[in-house]
């Protein structure tokens, strides 16, 4: 994947440097969870909008003027406040891979902002959002090898929609693979979405990759997939996204 001599630099200069996208991004925090372990195992950062709007109203911004450093922007914005909040777990960061000409090159601000802002670098974990088309496989394994190379962990967002697909399971080899919240919606009465999540751990199984439900959101799907093997988990059952804030858990929903 190619990208102009222009772009690259301004990228790398402009990645820490707070230059304006034109609208000013926060974010929002989510739980993950280990059922096992019994406590929150990761956040998931959120971009969110100057007064708290949602993603949708923050893409409708992004443009092919302004991608390239929104990417970076919000890797840097999530560590910043994960830090600023004292986040001390895993911290999920969604990119797109679309936006990265170079994964050595483009993960220099993110470390720079890790350093800067006293963040674990090893907690970090790049997550292939489900907001921008993936056009080229290669160019993602390569950004996944060479992350991984570096001790980052990976996650693959949507499983079972789009182009989160077997293949690409198999492929790329992500840390985490996240099951999409249709997959999960009303599992325990769905035999057949059963069956699919029930294939996905077996092969997550024989490649060391972690499966998670996001999406959950009553103790019925929860329970269902816990019976089928899943103990990593992600929804409004547990706790939605809170604002410059790392949303916290009943413990009774944790047992």
């Amino acid at each position: 994947m190619d990208f102009p001599d222009s772009i690259k630099q301004q990228t790398c200069m402009d990645c820490l440097s707070g230059q304006s996208l034109g609208f000013e991004i926060r974010m929002a925090f989510q739980p993950i969870v280990d059922m096992k372990k019994q406590k929150i195992v990761a956040y998931e950062a959120l971009v969110r909008g100057p007064e708290g709007q949602g993603a949708g109203w923050v893409f409708e911004r992004v443009n092919e003027d302004n991608r390239y450093y929104f990417d970076q922007a919000c890797r840097v914005k999530a560590i910043e406040t994960a830090a600023r909040l004292g986040c001390d777990v895993y911290l999920n960061i969604n990119f797109l891979p679309n936006a990265v000409y170079s994964p050595e090159t483009c993960i220099k601000a993110t470390i720079e902002a890790t350093d800067l802002y006293g963040f674990d670098l090893t907690k970090l974990v790049f997550e292939v959002t489900e907001s921008e088309q993936i056009i080229d496989k290669n160019h993602l394994q390569n950004i996944f090898s060479s992350y991984s190379k570096r001790g980052f962990k990976t996650a693959i967002d949507d499983y079972g929609s789009g182009y989160a697909r077997i293949d690409w399971l198999i492929d790329l080899r992500p840390d985490i693979l996240k099951l999409d919240m249709a997959l999960i919606r009303d599992i325990n009465v769905h035999p057949e979405k059963q069956t699919v999540v029930v294939e996905a751990l077996k092969q997550c199984a024989l490649q060391s990759t972690q499966l998670l439900a996001e999406g959950i959101e009553t103790k019925e799907e929860l329970d269902c997939l816990r019976d089928i093997g899943i103990h990593l988990f992600q929804g409004y059952y547990f706790a939605k996204p809170e604002l410059e804030t790392l949303a916290q858990v009943d413990s009774n929903k944790l047992r």
